[in-house]
């Protein structure tokens, strides 16, 4: 019954949600994953109020059927002038090898859910039939105003203290996110030792330890793993990687080859500013043996990140970009969405039989 009714909520025929990455998950990958029985979605968390609005125009363009809007939670940037100009100074030599210039100082690149009003105003006006939140939870008005409207509220929990502040704010679901997942740490406070729980031990703790339906997230790549997410008491499985290298991806070649390569994933800070696991590269070799708290606030540091990957790629070079990707990332496929939501779907069925 559980699972029943969080299908229903979610608007989907398959236990399978197609995980909101930021900057990867197209209007059309969204799209093309709702068409297909799952549940599509994007991730705004980068973009202002119009730039959200008009790509959920241009997903609401290609389906009537649901999809999740996804938000950054993360508490504001501190300014930390000192830290952020060693930060520069740290990673002046990368940008001289490329004989590029290093910025001159930082900016928050982007603004929190939970002080956007203007963010606030345009969901509650485009009325997304799922919104989800990462990085933490928006005010309780907020959550109030969105439940109100009649949208169905998710969030990332990487623990059960987490789990259960979803639980207490009353939200619909829990996106159970192991530490094999692709792309950043979902963790409310990134500062707080990370329990580093793995997909199936959290999974199995938060169907145990609280009421709401579980969505297990981490390492999971095809039909069998979501079968034995299901199999743990989750009702429905969220997928990230495995959709890199799909046809509607926003992927860049540099980052599809990485991904084909797949020479093993680490978890690093350096690139943004918060935990996020990502393909092995030049960046986050730079990270190794840097100590955390050297790396300026999430997402000041992603300022400096994302220059430093755009003069690599200026020339041709694509290790210093942000090649999100979970465990799992050797068993992803080339597939457009279509087929791989079909392919999974018959590899889901093959294996509960």
């Amino acid at each position: 019954m559980k699972r029943s009714k969080l299908l229903d909520l979610l608007g989907i025929d398959l236990p399978l949600v197609q995980a909101p990455m930021a900057g990867i998950s197209s209007a059309a990958m969204a799209a093309a994953t709702s068409n297909a029985g799952a549940l599509g979605s994007i991730g705004v968390g980068a973009l202002d109020a119009q730039g959200a609005r008009t790509m959920i125009e241009a997903v609401r363009a290609q389906t009537s059927a649901s999809f999740n809007v996804n938000l950054f939670c993360h508490t504001p940037a501190r300014s930390r002038p000192d830290a952020e100009r060693e930060w520069i100074h740290r990673l002046q030599p990368e940008f001289a090898a490329l004989g590029a210039k290093a910025p001159e100082r930082l900016i928050e690149i982007y603004r929190s859910f939970v002080i956007d009003d203007d963010m606030l105003a345009m969901l509650l006006d485009e009325r997304p039939p799922v919104v989800s939140f990462h990085f933490g939870l928006p005010p309780p008005h907020t959550i109030r105003a969105l439940r109100d409207a009649g949208i169905t509220l998710v969030a990332t929990a990487t623990n059960l203290a987490e789990a259960r502040a979803i639980e207490a704010a009353e939200l619909d679901a829990i996106v159970a996110q192991g530490w094999e997942a692709g792309g950043h740490r979902g963790c409310f406070n990134p500062g707080a030792p990370d329990e580093a729980l793995g997909t199936l031990a959290l999974t199995r703790l938060l169907v145990q330890r609280t009421r709401l339906p579980v969505i297990a997230a981490g390492g999971i790549m095809d039909g069998a793993g979501i079968a034995a997410t299901l199999k743990l008491g989750a009702v429905a499985a969220q997928l990230g990687t495995a959709f890199v290298s799909c046809d509607e991806s926003l992927a860049d070649s540099g980052y599809r080859e990485a991904l084909t390569a797949a020479a093993g994933t680490v978890m690093t800070r350096v690139i943004s500013g918060r935990p996020a696991r990502c393909l092995a590269n030049r960046f986050t070799a730079i990270g190794l043996h840097i100590p955390d708290a050297a790396v300026p606030d999430y997402p000041v540091a992603y300022d400096v990140g994302k220059a430093l990957n755009a003069a690599a790629k200026a020339r041709g070079i694509y290790g210093f970009g942000a090649q999100w990707a979970g465990q799992g990332a050797p068993l992803a496929r080339s597939l457009p969405v279509a087929a791989l939501v079909q392919t999974l779907a018959w590899e889901l069925a093959e294996a509960q039989t």
